[in-house]
C-alpha cells in the first residue's frame, strides 16, 4: 500500500476521535484553511471573531471561546505559510467536567488538498470536509460504446463524472439509393473504424494521467450491441490500459444514464476488484500460518518485535484495530510504566492508578497514542510495505476476530 493510504489511514482515526467531542455551548472552533490562501487574512479574520466573542453573554463560554481564539491565534504563528495541501484546526474546551477547562489544538495538515474555506463555532467540530477526502476511493474508468455515440466517465468513490460524450458520422443501416451495397457496407465500416479511434484516443487522454498517477484501478466498457466488444478487441485503446479493462457489460442507455447503468451492472466486477488484493494477501498469510513456514507473526508485541529488527516485508492492520498505547509517569520519583490497552481499558487504567507504586506519590501523568499509527510510521522508515484490511470482506472480518487485526509477513525467519 502506498504512503497515502497510510496517511488516509491516521486521517481517520484522528477524524474518529474528534466526532467524539462535544461542547458544553458553541465553544468548538473549526478553522479549514486551503492548499495556497494567505494565513495573513486567517489571522485578520480570527482577531475580527475574537473581538465579536467578547460580547457572548455567557461568562463560562465566553472565556472558552476567547480561550479558543488565542490557542488557534498562536498555533498559526508557528506556520510562515499555509502547508502545501492546506489545514485544518481544530480548537476548544474538551474537558468533561463542569467548570474546567481543558482547551486542546488539533492540526491536521490533510493527504490531499483542501479545497475548502471554512471558519464555524459551533457544539462539535466539524469534520465532513475531512470525511470527504477519505471517501474518495481509486478512479476507474468508464466508456460507453454504440455505433453513432460513446460516453466516457470516471468513478471515485459513489461519484461518476461524466468527462465527454462523442458522437459519429456513421450512416444508418438505410442505404441511398444507387449506391452497391459492399460499397455502402465499406463506407460505412470505415466511419466506424474511424469513430472508434476517435473514442480511443479521447479515453487515452483521460485515463493514461491517471495511470501515470497510480490512480486508476481499472476500466469498465459497456453497450447495447456487439461494438463494445469490437472496440475492446482492436487496437484502439493505449496498450497499458487495455490491459486495465476489468470486464465488458451490456446495457440499455448512453450518456449520463448509460454511465450510471454501467456501474450498476459492474458493481459485482467493482467489488471483486477491490477486495482481491486484500483477499490475496489474507490467503497468503494464512498459507504461511498452516505450512509453519515461519515467515509470520502476529499480536502486537511481537509485530512490533520484528518491525524493531527491519524483519517485516508487509505490515497488516485491520482498519478496526484500535489499541492504544499509554505511559504512565510519576513527576516524583521517575516510575514509568508502558502499557498497550483499548481506549474503554485507558479510562479505567488512569482512574485506578491513583498512587505511584514505587514511592506512594499521586503526582502521576499519563500519555497515549494510537498503536496502530505508530507501528505504521515504524514500517515505513524500516522500508516495509503496510496493508490496510478492511472488514468489508469475510477475510478481513476472519483477520480481524482471529488475530486481533494486527500481524506481518516477514523477510526471514526470526530465531
Amino acid at each position: 500500500m502506498s504512503h497515502k493510504s497510510a496517511e488516509m489511514y491516521e486521517l481517520k482515526k484522528k477524524v474518529e476521535e474528534l466526532k467524539k467531542f462535544r461542547g458544553r455551548a458553541t465553544e468548538l472552533v473549526s478553522l479549514y484553511i486551503p492548499a495556497d490562501y494567505d494565513l495573513n487574512k486567517v489571522m485578520q479574520q480570527l482577531r475580527d471573531e475574537y473581538g465579536t466573542a467578547q460580547n457572548i453573554k455567557s461568562k463560562t463560554t465566553r472565556k472558552n471561546v476567547l480561550g479558543a481564539l488565542e490557542r488557534a491565534m498562536q498555533h498559526l504563528k508557528l506556520y510562515k505559510q499555509t502547508p502545501e495541501t492546506g489545514l485544518a484546526l481544530f480548537v476548544g474546551n474538551v474537558s468533561e467536567q463542569e467548570g474546567v477547562s481543558d482547551i486542546r489544538v488539533f492540526a491536521i495538515v490533510p493527504p490531499e488538498p483542501l479545497n475548502v474555506r471554512l471558519y464555524r463555532c459551533d457544539q462539535t467540530f466539524v469534520t465532513e470536509p475531512l470525511e470527504e477526502m477519505l471517501r474518495v476511493k481509486d478512479a476507474y474508468g468508464l466508456i460507453t460504446v454504440e455505433k453513432n455515440e460513446a460516453t466516457i466517465g470516471i468513478l471515485r468513490g459513489k461519484k461518476i463524472e461524466l468527462v465527454e460524450e462523442l458522437t459519429s458520422n456513421v450512416p444508418g443501416k438505410t442505404r441511398a439509393g444507387g449506391q452497391s451495397a459492399r460499397r455502402y457496407e465499406r463506407i460505412r465500416e470505415q466511419e466506424t473504424h474511424e469513430f472508434m479511434k476517435r473514442i480511443g484516443e479521447h479515453a487515452t487522454n483521460v485515463f493514461l494521467p491517471l495511470l501515470e498517477k497510480n490512480e486508476l484501478k481499472g476500466i469498465i466498457v459497456g453497450g447495447p450491441g456487439p461494438t463494445k466488444e469490437e472496440f475492446v478487441e482492436g487496437d484502439y485503446l493505449h496498450h497499458e490500459l487495455k490491459k486495465k479493462i476489468l470486464g465488458v457489460v451490456d446495457i440499455s442507455y448512453h450518456g449520463e444514464y448509460g454511465l450510471r447503468e454501467l456501474v450498476e451492472k459492474a458493481s459485482d466486477i467493482l467489488r471483486e476488484q477491490e477486495a482481491v488484493k486484500e483477499r490475496q494477501l489474507i490467503q497468503e498469510f494464512f498459507k504461511h500460518l498452516v505450512k509453519d513456514t515461519g515467515l509470520i507473526t502476529y499480536g502486537e508485541k511481537e509485530v512490533r518485535k520484528a518491525l524493531e529488527l527491519g524483519a517485516v516485508d508487509t505490515l497488516l492492520l485491520s482498519e478496526g484495530y484500535d489499541r492504544v498505547r499509554v505511559k504512565a509517569h510519576c513527576n516524583s520519583c521517575g516510575w514509568e510504566e508502558l502499557k498497550t490497552m483499548s481506549e474503554a481499558e485507558f479510562e479505567a487504567y488512569t482512574k485506578n492508578l491513583k498512587t505511584c507504586p514505587k514511592c506512594n506519590s499521586q503526582n502521576i501523568s499519563f500519555e497515549k497514542w494510537d498503536v496502530g499509527e505508530e507501528l505504521i510510521k515504524m514500517a515505513e522508515e524500516s522500508g516495509s510495505e503496510v496493508e490496510i484490511i478492511s472488514l468489508d470482506t469475510e477475510e478481513g472480518q476472519q483477520f480481524y476476530k482471529a488475530f486481533g487485526g494486527i500481524a506481518a509477513i516477514l523477510r526471514y525467519k526470526l530465531q
